[in-house]
């Protein structure tokens, strides 16, 4: 779709809100709290937002942008380049992270940008009365976006805002949080990888079953390993093989054989270019896939993952 920015508000320093809309005022396709849109950036890069507004808000979507100082250049050209009455191309909306109907109680964990997500869940939590509790987890008082919406009557009682520049009271302890859990209550986590690994651990520490514990990062997961070793593709539709070269993503090498596979963000977040395995075992080095998933060895994400095995046959 092609949709107009129809205001751009700044809710920290570091981080602008962008609401679009449809230029001849229709609706837009429905989504459900937790989803997210693709945007192709002034900058020509495709990167995934989060919406944060209510799903009964069908005349508009609004993401957050935080302007990073390690940015790729999408986010950063959104601060530098876009300005009201621009147009976008964007994604309809998907949802890899949807609120759970079974829970009676949901615990949103948040850090920095990763709100996003949460306050559109929490908004339509509050607005159907139901039991739940948003903690975000700052920097500084100054870094906490949509303060203005947080501290609305129908959520300011579910809120707490945890800064780490703050009083010794606020700061939030993993811990304490997740001590009891109750059979009913689920666990969305969504932010930098460090507070989503120490809540999972923490939650498995206290008991939480896996089924309860659900999350979302924000960017690649920082990957310390060295030598990666060559690998061969096979195409199994086709019998083609690909070499894969250590100092080479499996993407690249099939994209430079001519491969079209779909992609986006080319850091294992988003699962676009996720693909189905016939044989072979992969290694897994993505932020997409849970561990389940990743133990059935069926499908891997070629823009970050690599293979353990000699040969990867793909049903490509």
């Amino acid at each position: 779709m092609r949709l107009r920015i129809s205001d751009i508000r700044q809710e920290t320093a570091s981080i602008r809100a962008f609401e679009l809309v449809d230029p001849y005022g229709t609706n837009l396709p429905p989504f459900t709290p937790g989803a997210h849109v693709d945007v192709l950036t002034p900058a020509g890069l495709t990167r995934q937002y989060s919406l944060c507004n209510g799903p009964n808000e069908c005349h508009r979507y609004v993401i957050g942008v935080l302007d990073a100082p390690d940015s790729r250049g999408g986010s950063r050209s959104l601060h530098a380049h876009a300005k009201v009455g621009d147009e976008l191309e964007v994604s309809v909306p998907r949802n890899h992270f949807p609120l759970d109907a079974s829970a009676t109680s949901s615990l949103l964990l948040a850090g920095g940008i990763g709100i996003t997500p949460m306050l559109g869940m929490a908004e339509h939590l509050a607005r159907g009365g139901a039991s739940f509790a948003l903690h975000y987890c700052v920097r500084t008082e100054n870094a906490a976006a949509f303060r203005e919406r947080l501290m609305q009557a129908d959520l300011a009682g579910s809120v707490s805002i945890h800064a780490d520049d703050g009083p010794a009271a606020q700061r939030l302890s993993l811990d304490a949080l997740l001590s009891s859990p109750d059979g009913g209550t689920h666990l969305y986590v969504c932010g930098p990888a460090g507070l989503i690994d120490a809540a999972f651990a923490a939650a498995r520490r206290n008991g939480w079953p896996e089924s309860r514990l659900h999350r979302e990062y924000f960017g690649a997961i920082p990957d310390v390993r060295t030598g990666n070793a060559a690998f061969d593709i096979e195409l199994g539709r086709s019998g083609v093989r690909i070499r894969v070269e250590s100092d080479q993503s499996a993407l690249d090498a099939m994209t430079a054989a001519g491969i079209d596979v779909p992609h986006s963000c080319e850091q294992g977040v988003c699962g676009t270019c996720l693909t189905r395995v016939i044989s072979g075992i992969p290694d897994h080095r993505d932020a997409f896939l849970g561990d389940g998933e990743r133990a059935d060895n069926d499908c891997f994400l070629p823009c970050c993952s690599r293979s353990l095995s000699p040969l990867l046959v793909l049903d490509l």
